[in-house]
């Protein structure tokens, strides 16, 4: 019997575990990239960062720092996961495809491989672990 695909309640409490850890980590790795942006965007000096659709630098650093350091807090948590990692995607999509976009795959590699894992995260949910879960069964059994 292949343990990945057995029906067991051994096997949904090993995803779930696997699915916190992995939005732990990657929303506290990602953390690391949105809280020097926070800072950036705090000090109050002149912003040079990347203009996305003509919205302007400060706006445009804002959005990002939204996406990178708060919905990576609601990652961790496990709330409204699937609606940060929209956030998030967005994101990562446009600093691989436009911010990188003309340059070499290496420079592009991280927000590819951080969008692979919010695919995956979309994909799963945030599992039994997770605030999302905690308010969806209070929800259930209100509706009793």
């Amino acid at each position: 019997m292949n343990y990945f695909n057995s029906n067991s309640n051994s096997n949904t409490v090993f995803k779930d575990i696997i699915l916190l850890l992995v939005r732990v980590f990657i929303g506290f790795a990602m953390l690391s990239h949105g809280f020097p942006k926070l800072q950036m965007l705090l000090e109050g000096g002149k912003i040079e960062f990347f203009d996305f659709l003509g919205l302007g630098p400060k706006i445009s650093l804002g959005l990002t720092v939204f996406a990178e350091f708060a919905c990576s807090i609601l990652l961790i948590l496990g709330l409204f996961t699937r609606i940060a990692l929209g956030f998030l995607m967005f994101t990562m999509i446009i600093a691989g495809f436009v911010i990188h976009g003309a340059d070499p795959f290496s420079k592009k590699e991280m927000s590819l491989l951080y969008l692979s894992i919010y695919l995956l995260l979309m994909l799963f949910g945030a599992g039994k672990i997770s605030v999302d879960y905690m308010i969806e069964k209070r929800k259930r059994a209100s509706e009793w």
